[in-house]
């Protein structure tokens, strides 16, 4: 092996980071998809976790908080796509475990009372039901987060 190869292979793995983080399994990926040889590769990725650039934990830190910032999702879909990413099984529950379904499912439900709030009851619960399910939510987490939902419009159209 020779220290051009190996320092080819880390270029393109810091290239690959530069976008965002990745674990340790999608770098492995994308290095063996570029055609550097197996020795080179574990080289290179021990050489990457000894400068902290590969961190499967801090990694799963990162998306579980950039799906609730930007795409909010459900734990379920959250975990899916950690699973998906290779991360192992116990960062993932680690990562995971503090995740309140049923605030996230009312923070997005009141993000789109806005477009809601006209409606009658059945295309209410249809709309907000299709648009938490597309997120993950299960079927009980959007039923009472569309029944509080439906409860604080009623009440606040009382005030008025």
């Amino acid at each position: 092996m020779s220290d051009n190869a190996l320092q080819r292979c880390l270029d393109a793995a810091y290239r690959y980071l530069t976008y965002r983080p990745r674990s340790e399994a999608e770098i492995k990926q994308r290095l063996h998809q570029r055609g550097f040889d197996k020795k080179v590769e574990e080289k290179a990725i021990a050489k990457l976790k000894e400068q902290n650039l590969i961190d499967d934990f801090a990694f799963a830190q990162f998306w579980k908080d950039n799906r609730l910032s930007f795409k909010p999702k459900s734990k379920r879909l959250i975990q899916r796509e950690l699973r998906n990413k290779k991360v192992a099984v116990e960062i993932i529950e680690q990562v995971t475990k503090d995740l309140d379904d049923e605030g996230n499912a009312y923070k997005l439900g009141c993000g789109r009372m806005h477009t809601l709030a006209y409606l009658d009851y059945p295309d209410f619960r249809r709309r907000l039901s299709s648009y938490l399910g597309y997120r993950g939510f299960s079927y009980e987490v959007i039923r009472r987060t569309i029944a509080r939902l439906w409860r604080e419009k009623a009440d606040s159209t009382l005030a008025l």
